[in-house]
């Protein structure tokens, strides 16, 4: 690892942080970035290599990432976990808080099952720089056509909260109850979308809140609804890989992992804190744009050098 030095490592893991939660897909940027770059970045920043210390590396701004989600949506988790246990302890899901805690768990499921399985092959067969970059496109595509079959906005049922709030003009609470009442079938449509962001260069939160806008939930519900989502995938997945950074392909980057880490939480958090006001008033139309030029000026770029 001696192509990845501190400003290597907290430049990566700015863009992890950002990446993750934009719907643009942090693991095509992880693919793409290196191999634009050139270099000793190209032959250490290799995330398709069997034992690649890039994916170590990777991993611990994955548990990075996942705590600043965490921090950000703390009184949400409280309540969502108070829910779990709630509905454990008395055999009953009836409020609120166990119907969206339950919902996030069968969502996650599907996903969950197919990381364990698929996440080896895709990275080693897909993740190199030419198939990242045809992804990243696609997800371009899928983000922009998404827009333009979601319903509109007089057809999307209106959710209330037990005070009468509406939907985009209420606080976490009432978004909270709004979500709990998706029927199950249309929460676990959505986690399941998650599925695709195994392919890098597709959006985790993007497919997630295309299924959402599908589903009818607002542009404010469908990314608050992924970021949840993904909270708890997001960090699975690092804790599993966690004993790599600790064996041999953690050796000699501990530091780096640690200043990445660092940038990868601070910028997750200010990501996540933008997006959810972002999203009150806007579309995925932007990022759907960035990413079709971004996908089309790599492969331009690839095939140039």
């Amino acid at each position: 690892m001696s192509g990845l030095g501190y400003l290597e490592a907290i430049a990566v893991g700015a863009l992890q942080g950002v990446t993750e939660l934009f719907p643009v897909s942090s693991l095509g940027h992880a693919v793409l970035i290196p191999a634009i770059v050139g270099g000793q970045w190209a032959t250490d920043l290799n995330v398709s290599r069997p034992e690649s210390p890039y994916l170590a590396f990777i991993v611990g701004l994955h548990v990075a990432t996942a705590a600043a989600l965490l921090l950000f949506f703390r009184r949400d988790w409280v309540r969502i976990i108070g829910g779990f246990v709630s509905s454990l302890r008395h055999r009953r899901v009836e409020t609120a808080d166990e119907r969206l805690a339950w919902l996030i768990v069968l969502a996650t499921i599907p996903v969950g099952i197919s990381g364990l399985a698929l996440e080896h092959l895709f990275r080693t067969t897909l993740g190199k720089p030419a198939p990242a970059a045809a992804f990243l496109m696609l997800n371009g595509v899928v983000l922009y056509v998404g827009e333009r079959l979601r319903r509109v906005a007089d057809r999307q049922p209106v959710l209330v909260g037990a005070d009468g709030g509406e939907s985009g003009r209420t606080d976490p609470d009432r978004a909270d109850a709004r979500l709990s009442e998706m029927p199950l079938r249309d929460g676990i449509v959505i986690g399941c979308a998650q599925i695709l962001a195994l392919l890098p260069g597709i959006s985790r939160s993007g497919v997630t809140m295309v299924a959402g806008l599908g589903r009818g939930l607002s542009h404010e519900d469908a990314a608050r609804f992924s970021f949840l989502l993904a909270t708890p995938v997001i960090l699975a997945a690092g804790v599993l890989k966690i004993p790599d950074l600790f064996g041999p392909l953690g050796d000699g980057i501990h530091g780096q992992v640690m200043a990445g880490s660092v940038v990868a939480f601070g910028s997750a958090y200010l990501a996540v804190r933008f997006l959810t006001r972002y999203f009150h008033a806007h579309t995925l139309t932007p990022f759907a744009i960035y990413s079709v030029f971004a996908g089309v000026g790599a492969l331009v770029w690839l095939g140039i050098h």
